[in-house]
C-alpha cells in the first residue's frame, strides 16, 4: 500500500499567504512554516537561556513545522475573514481539525499517533504558546519586508500584529524585539555594515 501524507505536505509550497493583500513578494505556507519553526526555536532557546525556563525547543519546532498543514486541504483563509466573528472562527477551526484528521489517515497506523502529537498539540502548553508567538513574529517580519519595499498596504497589519505581540506579555518576544527585529528593516549593505 502507498501512503500520501508527504505528498500532501509537499503541496504546502502551492498555498499562497496574504491573498487579500498586494504583496511585493509572494509567500507560501511551506516557507512561512520554516520561518515560524526558526522563530519558535529561538523563542524556546531564549526562554531557557535568558529567562531560566524549561521549554522543549524540539516540540516548539515540530508544532511550527506542521501548524499550517491543514491548509493543503482547506487553503489559507485570510485573517480578516477567519476572525470576522466567533461563529466563522469556530467553524473554520472545526474544518482545520477535520483536515488534520484526514491527513493523519494518509499515514500508516503505526506512524499516525506520533504525527498527531505534532499536528494536534496541547494548546495550553508553553511550546504551543511560543509557536503561536513565532507565527505572529513571522507575519510581523513579512510586514516589515513589504514596508521596506515601499508597500504601504502592510502598515495597518504591522500595527495590529505588533499590538497583538505586545499584548501577549511574553518576555521571550520582548527579548526578540529588542535584539533581532531591527535587522529585518535593513538592506543587505546596512546589515553588513553593522
Amino acid at each position: 500500500m502507498s501512503y500520501n501524507f508527504f505528498a500532501f505536505i509537499d503541496r504546502m509550497k502551492y498555498i499562497k499567504r496574504w491573498q487579500l493583500m498586494r504583496s511585493v513578494r509572494d509567500e507560501n505556507i511551506m516557507e512561512h512554516s520554516q520561518q515560524v519553526a526558526m522563530f519558535a526555536h529561538a523563542l524556546a532557546v531564549i526562554n531557557n537561556k535568558v529567562m531560566g525556563g524549561n521549554a522543549d525547543s524540539g516540540k516548539a519546532v515540530l508544532y511550527a513545522v506542521y501548524h499550517e498543514c491543514s491548509e493543503v486541504m482547506t487553503g489559507d483563509l485570510p485573517t480578516p475573514i477567519k476572525y470576522f466573528n466567533n461563529s466563522i472562527h469556530g467553524a473554520y477551526k472545526q474544518l482545520e481539525d477535520r483536515a488534520v484528521d484526514k491527513l493523519l489517515t494518509t499515514l500508516p497506523d503505526e506512524l499516525s499517533l506520533e504525527f498527531a502529537l505534532s499536528m494536534k498539540p496541547d494548546c495550553d502548553c508553553l511550546e504551543y504558546k511560543l509557536m503561536k508567538a513565532a507565527d505572529r513574529l513571522a507575519a510581523y517580519v513579512k510586514c516589515l519586508e513589504e514596508l521596506r519595499c515601499g508597500n504601504s498596504e502592510f502598515a495597518k497589519a504591522k500595527k495590529s500584529i505588533e499590538d497583538d505581540l505586545k499584548s501577549r506579555k511574553m518576555p521571550e518576544v520582548d527579548y526578540f524585539f529588542e535584539n533581532f527585529i531591527q535587522g529585518f528593516s535593513l538592506t543587505l549593505d546596512e546589515l553588513e555594515d553593522m
